[in-house]
């Protein structure tokens, strides 16, 4: 048994390589689907992770998921179907997964092809200034040292040991916070209930420091 295969990681850590799988083959491909194309065979995407990360069928598959729901990865299905002698049709499925823009842009960093959440939409209009974060989330301008404080927050959290379900609930009360930062009248109850759930980060290791900072920023706009 090969050295790799001794270390448990995390799902964290398994969905990092799953994704850096597919962006790697998206650099690669010279073709859309197939041996060299973006999109993959389920069965190759077990055969490939098992050969280069010792990644199990479960590991794979179950994280597989997880990238789809979130939208870094896609299903890319080709429907075909073929005669039988007997003359009856016969449909037939295949199924191929690749890695959308946003699993590139959740690699490489929001780009200027990176479409924004506000989209079609006159932000002129609102009379705001809207900025980008790190993370791709927008706000207004005049909340950039919150919404810097909450991205390096959510990067620890990220990396933190704690379970991945404790890091997606305070990343989706993060999200919560943030997406209230770009209204022109952010509702103070929505973000100071998100914020009771995120300040208990404060008990994960490194986080302190910046949740002390956060509630002093936050604590303003609240009163």
């Amino acid at each position: 048994m090969t050295e790799k295969a001794n270390v448990k990681i995390s799902n964290n850590e398994v969905r990092q390589r799953i994704l850096q799988y597919f962006y790697d083959r998206n650099n690669n491909s010279t073709s859309s689907r197939g041996k060299k194309g973006s999109a993959v065979k389920i069965s190759d995407v077990k055969k490939e992770l098992k050969v280069a990360y010792s990644l199990t069928q479960q590991q794979v598959q179950s994280n597989l998921t997880y990238l789809i729901s979130q939208g870094w990865i896609e299903e890319d299905i080709v429907k075909k179907s073929f005669t039988a002698l007997s003359g009856t049709v016969i449909p037939s499925t295949t199924t191929f997964y690749k890695i959308t823009a946003a699993g590139i842009d959740k690699i490489e960093g929001p780009s200027e092809f990176t479409m924004s959440k506000f989209h079609g939409v006159k932000i002129e209009a609102t009379g705001q200034n809207i900025i980008t974060l790190g993370d791709g989330n927008q706000i207004n301008a005049m909340f950039s040292e919150l919404g810097q404080a909450l991205v390096e927050l959510r990067d620890k959290i990220i990396k933190s040991e704690v379970s991945e379900a404790r890091k997606m609930m305070l990343l989706a009360d993060i999200d919560t916070v943030q997406s209230q930062l770009a209204k022109p009248k952010p509702d103070r109850n929505i973000i100071k209930a998100a914020w009771e759930a995120v300040k208990t980060a404060a008990s994960i290791g490194g986080c302190v420091t910046l949740v002390r900072k956060i509630a002093g920023l936050i604590g303003g706009f609240l009163s």
